[in-house]
This record gives C-alpha cells, structure tokens and sequence, in this order.
C-alpha cells in the first residue's frame, strides 16, 4: 500500500514536472517577443514602443500572418510552398489591373483575387496529391510561373492609384470605442471559456490544471488584450488588417483542433501511411491544403496591394521565406504533424519586429537578409534537436 502511494505520488510529481516543462516552451516565443521588443525600445529611444510604431508594426505584419497561417497547414502535411510570395503578388497585380483598368467594383476585385488565387492552388495541389510531383519542385516552379504572369500581364509597370473603398481595406483604423468594446468581449469571453471549459472537465472526471494557472492565464492574455488596445489608441485606432488576421485565426483555430479535416491534416503530416491504412483520403486533404494556401494568398495580395495603394512587379517578393520562418520560428515542425496557429501567428511578429526594428535603427539591408537568414537557420536547429 505504501509503496503504491509512493508510485502514486511520483506519477503526480512528474506529471506536474511535463507541465510545467510544456509551459515553459510554450511562453518561450513570448518571452522571446518581450525581450525583442524591450532590445529594439532601448537601442531607438522608445520609438519602438510608441503607438504609432506599433500601429504600423501590426498593419505590416498582417500579409505576413495571412499567407503563415496557410503555410502553417501546409507545413503541418508535410509539404512546403515556395511559390505563395509571387501568388501574393499575382493576386494583389490582377487585382490593381481589373480595378484601374477595367473599372470593377472593389467587391468584385477581391472575390476575383481570392478565387485565382484558390484556383491556382488547386492546379498545384493537383500535381503534388494526383500526379505525386514534389511540392518542393512544383512550388518552385510556380514561384517562377506566377512572378512571370504578372510581368507579362502588368507589362512591366506599376498600376496605381486604386479607388478610395479598396484603399481602406489595408489602411483604415476601427474607432476608439468600438476597439475598446471588442477588446472588454474579448476579455469577457476569455473568461466564460476558461470557467466553462474547467466545469466540462469537471463533469467528465478529467485532470483540472490549479484555478490560479487558469486565472492567471487569462489575467495576463486579458491585460495584453487590453494594453495592446490602449497603445493602438493613442494613435488611430486598431487597423483593420489586424482585426482580419484575428478573424482567421479563430476560423483555423477551430478548424484545426475542431474538425476531421484538421485532425487529417495532423494525421498525414505526422505518418502518412498510418493515416492512409485508418482510411484517410491523403490525395483529396493534400489538395484541399493547397486550395485553401491560394486563397489565403489571394487575400492576402488584396492586402498588400491596398496598403500600398500600387501593384508592382516585385509585391510579395520573398514573402514565402518569411512565411516558413514564422511557421518554424512559432513550433511548426518542417518534419510534419506538429504545429499551433497562434505559435505561427507570434512567429510572424517576431520576423516584423524584427524588420521594424532593424529599420528603425537604419541597418543596411544585406545586414537584414544575413540576420532572418541566420534566425531561420537557428529555429530549424532547434526543431531538429528536439525531434531527435
């Protein structure tokens, strides 16, 4: 008896011991994210940290979050796309093109953009599910096609100015006090999940984590939220490309953790042949990954170019590294079957804070590319060694 309340005791203890461990990797990218902020607050003189930096540090970072959160999924399969920065500059330039030059609808402009850009997600998908081309090299090559397409449909020039409705896409700001009210329901929603949540857990027998970690949680989430509303405030308001951001990421937040389609996903990316012998249809999700990859990327040209107000020929150029980087730097695995949205999500505002800050600070370019290549290269180590 004594020695099964010692085993007992011990079981707890080293299950405390894996928690404890889970929360500290997974509040390392936060902390990482603070200590950022504070080196590049420091080095500028606290212009980093004003709300008007921060402000434009959230809208920059909004294409970048679109098009990581498709590259999270395609990550998660076990396939990687080298091809969504030039789909993204593809998308936004026919966009530019149908607007100010064929006079559509701004409407119209962006269902058309998402649906080419879903389109051509399917022709690759197509390839890399049906005809077993590695999406490496079919990525690859439609890097090169799409950047190609735009070149030859743009006929080499910028397409500006675009109508005052599409420029308030990328560049509009919600008004004070309806930010302030989303950000109070965010906090009160927060709340009533986590009391809810514990009483399910409850009602079915399972493990209850201490009140004070939960709470404590959702105190510091909350005071976030709400710090985070006040600094972007103080300028004019929450962008809107952020409030589209947050709208996927619930919607693929769910989707991941709440539906068999994102269970597959898991499935395949973790062992495909384990998932091909339970019955999963491995070529029609791989396809479904891709499409979902060219509208986001659709979405996300209209972004771009609404922020720029102008479609060029290099929009986009280079996105889909940073795309990988915020995937890698945020806990998605390049080995498939393991990745977080939210993970990705600070990812990517790691790799604009990070840009923002090296600007800021008038680092010469070459020094930029050296220092995102170097921090690629280091969270990919760092997935390695902990795979192994």
């Amino acid at each position: 008896m004594n020695n099964q309340s010692v085993i007992d005791k011990t079981d707890e203890q080293e299950k405390k011991g894996l928690s404890f461990k889970f929360d500290l990797q997974a509040y390392t990218l936060i902390i990482a994210l603070v200590l950022i902020a504070l080196l590049f607050g420091i080095m500028t003189g606290g212009e980093f940290l004003s709300s008007r930096n921060l402000s434009n540090l959230s809208a920059q970072m909004a294409v970048i979050s679109v098009i990581s959160i498709g590259m999270t999924f395609i990550i998660v399969a076990g396939h990687i796309d080298l091809s969504v920065g030039s789909l993204v500059g593809l998308t936004g330039g026919i966009a530019a093109i149908l607007q100010v030059w064929h006079g559509w609808s701004t409407f119209a402009v962006i269902v058309a953009a998402v649906a080419i850009g879903a389109l051509f997600g399917v022709w690759q998908g197509w390839w890399v599910a049906y005809r077993a081309v590695p999406a490496f090299i079919v990525t690859l090559g439609g890097m090169l096609i799409f950047r190609g397409i735009l070149i030859g449909l743009s006929k080499g020039q910028t397409i500006a100015p675009l109508n005052d409705s599409f420029k308030y896409i990328g560049n509009s700001y919600l008004p004070h006090v309806i930010g302030y009210g989303l950000a109070f329901l965010s906090v009160a929603l927060l709340i009533f999940g986590t009391i809810r949540n514990r009483a399910n857990r409850d009602s079915m027998g399972l493990m209850i984590q201490s009140w004070v970690i939960d709470y404590g949680k959702v105190s510091v989430y909350s005071l976030f939220i709400l710090l985070a509303t006040y600094m972007l405030n103080r300028y004019y308001g929450i962008p809107t490309p952020i409030l589209i951001v947050v709208f996927l990421a619930i919607i693929f937040v769910f989707i991941s953790n709440k539906t068999s389609f994102g269970r597959y996903i898991y499935a395949i990316g973790g062992n495909a042949e384990a998932a091909a012998l339970s019955g999963i249809n491995i070529k029609r999700n791989t396809l479904w990954v891709f499409i979902i990859m060219g509208g986001l990327a659709g979405l996300a040209g209209v972004l771009l170019t609404s922020r720029l107000n102008a479609a060029t020929v290099n929009a986009g150029n280079m996105y889909e590294l940073d795309a990988i980087a915020a995937c890698v730097i945020g806990g998605t695995s390049l080995m498939g079957g393991r990745g977080k949205i939210i993970g990705t999500l600070i990812g990517a505002l790691i790799m604009a804070s990070i840009d923002n800050g090296m600007s800021m600070m008038n680092v010469e370019t070459f020094w930029q590319y050296i220092v995102k290549g170097l921090i690629l290269i280091l969270a990919v180590w760092i997935d390695i060694a902990n795979k192994k």
